[in-house]
């Protein structure tokens, strides 16, 4: 904090944005509220202008109540994910306006996020006096009929924005004024139900994520100061208001491609109680008395991730055998050995196995949540690995699963089905990189692997993944143009468009889809908008084929040329000469950009070692939801 306010009294606080990342790691609420205020005043536009790679996300402000409080808590909930916020607050209880008229300011600014925050009073303000529970029903009816109508609008007019609403807290004050008890269990069903329908609304609403605030009350935030609702109609307190920003921060991370997809775990005092080189196995605690209980709960939470797609891997300063013995044989250990992608058990400093692992894994580091109860080591790891999130537990295991889970790294819009079997995946990788062991030369270890790799249009099933794939993936990314759900469907729907699904398989297995291609054609010339590749399966030859495959399809279909993008970011500089390679050649280039041409007078030959099917047009039936 100290360093943060330093920035700031010498007015370098724009030019040193990168830093503030760090700085605020470890923050508590307190101080981050202070940072926040005096992030907000720094101009984005000098950010960027210092730092015009900074992921820079236009959000929206618009509600019921004053939400003048909210603008700090979200500009440093983005900060300490490396974003920058650039939001716009619409004028007092101008919802309705904003969100329902296509042409409204609000929509001329074409935001990422909009944020309509709303609250009970939303409801009790229109309320006639007296009142009676029907009353509520209605005026509730109302409020839902704008908020799905404000979704239809938005979805219509500006289908690359998000529109975020949460749910309606319902104060104590309200339904105490009902004496009787069966109308006030009434009125709390009716309002539930609303509820519900809200929450209900991203099914049938892609475009829209709804907050819920339910577990945010119940963890003791207050909903509202009483004094600032009726005086100033501030009617969501500061720190509700601060717990909401922090699920927008996640969101936000989200939708710039920050989402996480390792958790690293430390073992003695993390995942079990007690050092297991001192007390043996027998001397652990987990799964017995109130203290093991604890561990094995945290364990319950770390395979409930692990089911949903996360990479659980194991960092441990131990000896590899016992700790194999341990996982394999203890009777009071929910995890196993089977639950792991990788073990890491050994004396190195952990940061150096953390990036062992990523390169392993083939991911960033930046993909990984490490969980210590060491100080030593999280700083450390913070230090020489500044991408992991760190996550420090203390002596008290029951808290494990409250800091693990509070920052909601690896949450995503929606899970596919590629989720689910990563884990599976990624233990099928450790089996080829065995097989490859076994071989002289790469050639002959690509030859056996027998590849094969479908290209084909999108289908409507796929299209979650396709764009969880422009989200997640940063190192094979030509543009890194991230894509909605709503943006992949908009472009399939396109006639001169195509969003293209790259599926692969081997001998040990289904890749699942691993990429993607999207096309736009604009007269003979074929443009690639953008090529990605999940990093699971570099370096076997799968995007020099589907390159292949697209520049023949050009040339069938009478395209004179092919043009080709790339945009250079922090991460995708080992495909800056992709397209060159490929016999594109340069038509600008500059620091940061490049733009490539490709005459299809000579098209690369297929890779040996694929079989490749490819399929440009759509098979009957493809394109419908499964």
């Amino acid at each position: 904090m100290t360093a943060l306010t330093g920035l700031h009294r010498d007015g370098i606080l724009a030019d040193r944005y990168p830093r503030v990342r760090a700085l605020l790691a470890g923050l508590s609420d307190a101080e981050l509220a202070r940072a926040g205020r005096m992030l907000a005043r720094v101009d984005p536009d000098a950010v960027l202008a210092a730092h015009p790679r900074t992921p820079a996300p236009r959000i929206a402000v618009t509600g019921h109540g004053t939400l003048s409080g909210l603008v700090p808590a979200l500009t440093a909930q983005l900060a300490r994910h490396g974003l920058l916020a650039r939001v716009s607050a619409s004028d007092f209880d101008g919802w309705v306006f904003d969100l329902t008229d296509a042409g409204s300011e609000l929509y001329a600014t074409r935001p990422d996020l909009v944020l309509c925050v709303l609250d009970a009073a939303v409801v009790a303000d229109e309320l006639p006096s007296p009142w009676r529970v029907e009353d509520v029903a209605r005026v509730l009816e109302e409020k839902l009929g704008l908020v799905e109508r404000a979704a239809e609008v938005c979805a219509a007019g500006s289908p690359a924005t998000t529109l975020v609403l949460n749910t309606l807290p319902l104060p104590g004050e309200l339904t105490s004024q009902v004496l009787d008890l069966r109308a006030r269990a009434r009125l709390g069903a009716v309002w539930r139900e609303a509820e519900a329908r809200l929450l209900r609304l991203p099914q049938r609403h892609p475009g829209v994520v709804v907050v819920d605030l339910a577990p945010l009350l119940a963890e003791g935030v207050a909903v509202r100061d009483v004094r600032q609702s009726v005086y100033a109609k501030a009617h969501l307190s500061d720190g509700l208001l601060a717990g909401y920003a922090r699920e927008v921060g996640h969101l936000a991370r989200v939708w710039s491609g920050g989402g996480k997809k390792v958790l690293a775990l430390d073992l003695d005092n993390t995942v079990w109680g007690g050092v297991l080189g001192e007390v043996g196995p027998e001397g652990i605690e987990t799964g017995g008395g109130y203290r093991g209980e604890a561990f094995r709960r945290f364990q319950l939470v770390a395979r409930q991730l692990a089911a949903q797609g996360v990479l659980l891997t194991a960092v441990s300063k131990n000896d590899l055998e016992p700790v194999v013995k341990t996982l394999r044989e203890h009777p009071g250990l929910v995890l196993r050995e089977e639950d792991f992608v990788r073990i890491r058990a050994n004396w190195r400093p952990k940061h150096e196995n953390l990036a062992e692992l990523a390169r392993e894994l083939n991911v960033g580091t930046d993909s990984f949540v490490f969980v210590d109860d060491s100080a030593f080591e999280c700083g450390l790891v913070r230090r020489e690995l500044p991408g992991v999130a760190v996550v420090q537990v203390d002596e008290e295991p029951a808290l494990h699963p409250r800091r693990l889970l509070g920052e909601g790294w690896f949450d995503a819009r929606e899970l596919t089905d590629e989720d689910l079997v990563r884990p599976v995946r990624y233990r099928e990788e450790q089996a080829r990189q065995d097989f490859l062991h076994t071989f002289d030369s790469l050639e002959g270890y690509l030859r056996e692997l027998d590849i094969a790799v479908t290209v084909a249009p999108a289908q409507a099933r796929q299209y979650a993944r396709v764009s969880q794939i422009t989200l997640r993936t940063n190192q094979f990314n030509l543009t890194t143009r991230r894509l909605q759900l709503t943006d992949v469907q908009a472009l399939a729907a396109d006639p001169a468009a195509q969003v293209l699904a790259v599926r692969s398989t081997d001998r040990f297995g289904d890749n699942g889809l691993v990429g993607a291609v999207v096309l736009r054609r604009v007269d003979d010339v074929l443009h690639i908008d953008n090529f990605l590749l999940s990093c699971r399966v570099f370096s076997r030859g799968i995007e020099q084929t589907v390159l292949g495959a697209v520049l023949r399809h050009a040339r069938e279909s009478g395209a004179r040329e092919v043009r080709a993008g790339y945009r250079r970011t922090a991460k995708n500089g080992k495909v800056a000469d992709f397209y060159p390679r490929a016999g594109f050649e340069t038509v600008t280039a500059d620091e940061d950009t490049a733009v490539f041409r490709h005459d299809l007078a000579v098209l690369p030959g297929p890779a040996a070692h694929i079989r490749l099917t490819a399929r440009f047009d759509s098979a009957p039936g493809e394109g419908d939801a499964p």
